[in-house]
């Protein structure tokens, strides 16, 4: 078995002009963690997710390159965090993807596959390692409903 069989080969997915707006609607109504990004040819870009969400919203001084690591002398209400949020709606997500996303191709072994979704702790997108184009998802939901319904069979 490959990583193939457990894939979702049809996830939802953003574009590089998508707005952060749509893609913290679509992660919120579906309780994503991320979703992958594809150009206009269905070409894998990278992911967007929930880490970019909270670094939009925690304060520059935290995120940055040596910043604070502790930022308990902040008072910021969720109405603070939900405004900074708005600033980022109308942006394109490609100003947060994550373009270096971990990726396996459709023939990487189910085993090894696992190993790597158990380490990334997120979701794996896979991808044509010709075309560079996304097959599918693997997420930790997939893997589940397969292995249950193998016991079906």
């Amino acid at each position: 078995m490959t990583a193939q069989s457990i894939m979702d080969p049809h996830p939802s997915t953003l574009h590089p002009d998508d707005t952060v707006g749509k893609g913290i609607k679509i992660i919120m109504d579906n309780r994503y963690r991320r979703l992958p990004v594809v150009d206009e040819h269905g070409c894998f870009c990278g992911v967007f997710g929930v880490n970019c969400l909270l670094r939009m919203v925690l304060p520059k001084a935290v995120i940055m390159e040596k910043g604070l690591d502790n930022v308990s002398f902040v008072n910021e209400s969720l109405s603070d965090l939900h405004q900074r949020l708005q600033q980022y709606e109308h942006e394109p997500i490609s100003t947060c993807m994550h373009q270096d996303s971990i990726q396996v191709p459709p023939d990487k072994p189910l085993l090894d596959t696992l190993l790597l979704l158990y380490k990334t702790r997120a979701s794996i997108p896979v991808v044509d390692p010709g075309s560079g184009k996304l097959m599918g998802v693997i997420s930790y939901w997939d893997v589940g409903e397969k292995i249950l319904q193998a016991a079906d069979s």
